[in-house]
């Protein structure tokens, strides 16, 4: 019975060893047949490459020699060119197709179309643009129909910053393929360059839509919608772009100029430094961004955070619109407290100190003031005056401006002078007065006291 059972384990034994000695040839059978699969494969790609390899060699050297013998041979033209031209080695290329394009018209064998477009993509692969226009111009002549004529032709104008000349090549491209890529991006630049505002929208916008963080059409458009009327876009546009390293400092310009039109200086002065902290900054932007933050540093009362950018900014471009006139006016006002109130406070302060003045014009006098009226361009106080030898009605008139009177005022305040029945008018400005009006007030009862005058008054008068 025991003998039984090990005879059967025995072969038990022996079987499994059977069986698993034909796994393992099995096993190597397969392996053996990938790998010449694999091997036969390998061959096969190599043979394929060289195969390739040895064409490409033979075309570019038949080519030549043909060349070398007759540089307007088509076929080594053709041949050549087109190899070059797909494995996109445009250096190589754009010669050939220059040959071809000057030989197109009295060589039958060459295809002027192709010749020119091919010519005009390569030179604008290579940046050379005139060569771009000039063989992308003859490709559309030739085929006015052709989308990629019209494309590239619309590219190198667009490249060329031709943008009026690109966008009628633009617009018949977009006819035939809407999906082209940039093609609304360059609609829309184009159009915002040129200042077409209101074109350029909706061309910037599905732009946007197509290239969500391209910061160029973001900008544009913002600026598009501020140059449109949609003042409260535009602005949210520019707050989110004032930290970008590109249009940083444009966005924090624009921001900072329509926040001073508002009205709200402290926003437009944290716009304004926001700005100056960017690098790299085009220097027509940053001197705009100082002369702005100037502005409102002169209007918040800080003069001399003003005048020192001021200065800034007339040590790099002494004629930058009116710097050297608000650098004297403003170190002027620093040395004279009167003529800063006369000249930059606020409507209440400025009347007070008319009132000031009309009080110590005339030196030992009684004066007693009969009307006050304010308009938009001056204040006039009526006063009696009397002195120890005379007494009189005296209109004065106040101007705030530092530019010129001219005859037309002098006449309004004689007449008004007429009207009141005043003995006699005293017309200040913080300006001065044109010849036709000095010469107006002769024989008239009329005095006119300009800029230096009035600092004199102010100066007596104290503060």
């Amino acid at each position: 019975m025991s003998s039984f059972f090990l005879d059967t384990k025995a072969k038990e034994r022996h079987n499994g060893g059977m069986d698993l000695s034909s796994i393992v040839i099995a096993g190597a059978a397969v392996v053996l047949c990938i790998a010449l699969i694999y091997g036969f494969s390998s061959i096969s790609k190599k043979s394929g490459k060289g195969s390739s390899s040895k064409k490409r060699t033979s075309i570019i050297r038949d080519a030549t020699r043909k060349l070398s013998q007759n540089p307007h041979n088509a076929s080594a033209l053709n041949e050549l060119s087109d190899l070059y031209y797909r494995e996109h080695l445009w250096d190589k290329a754009f010669p050939l197709f220059e040959t071809m394009l000057n030989i197109a018209s009295s060589n039958k064998d060459i295809d002027p179309f192709q010749a020119a477009l091919r010519h005009g993509i390569c030179a604008l692969h290579l940046k050379k643009n005139e060569d771009a226009l000039r063989g992308l111009a003859t490709a559309v002549k030739l085929n006015r129909e052709s989308f990629e004529a019209n494309y590239y032709l619309a590219q190198a104008y667009y490249q060329s910053n031709e943008y009026e000349k690109a966008i009628p090549y633009l617009k018949k491209s977009l006819i035939y393929n809407q999906d082209a890529s940039n093609l609304h991006e360059w609609l829309g630049l184009s159009y915002y360059n040129i200042k077409r505002f209101r074109d350029a929208l909706p061309y910037l916008k599905r732009a946007l839509t197509d290239n969500p963080e391209q910061k160029a059409i973001l900008f544009a458009m913002a600026d598009s919608m501020q140059q449109t009327g949609f003042g409260e876009k535009a602005l949210k546009v520019f707050l989110h772009l004032r930290p970008d390293p590109e249009f940083g400092a444009r966005s924090c310009l624009a921001a900072g100029v329509m926040h001073m039109n508002s009205g709200s200086l402290e926003k437009a002065e944290q716009d304004f430094e926001i700005g100056l902290k960017h690098a790299n900054i085009p220097q027509d932007v940053l001197l705009e961004i100082k002369y702005r933050l100037a502005g409102c540093y002169l209007q918040n009362k800080k003069m001399d955070q003003g005048l020192i950018l001021l200065r800034e900014i007339q040590v790099v471009n002494p004629t930058h619109r009116d710097v050297a006139s608000l650098i004297t006016r403003y170190q002027e006002l620093k040395q004279n407290s009167n003529l800063q109130i006369y000249l930059a406070a606020g409507n209440s302060d400025f009347v007070a100190l008319c009132r000031k003045i009309t009080l110590c014009y005339f030196e030992h006098a009684n004066v007693k003031i009969l009307d006050l009226n304010v308009s938009t361009d001056n204040t006039e106080i009526l006063a009696e005056i009397d002195t120890a030898k005379w007494e009189d009605i005296i209109s004065f008139r106040f101007y705030r401006t530092t530019g010129t009177i001219g005859e037309l005022h002098i006449r309004d305040f004689h007449g008004r002078i007429r009207d009141i029945k005043a003995g006699r008018g005293i017309c200040l400005t913080a300006g001065s007065y044109s010849e036709e009006a000095r010469n107006y007030i002769e024989g008239r009862p009329i005095d006119l006291i300009d800029k230096q005058g009035l600092i004199r008054i102010l100066k007596r008068i104290g503060s």
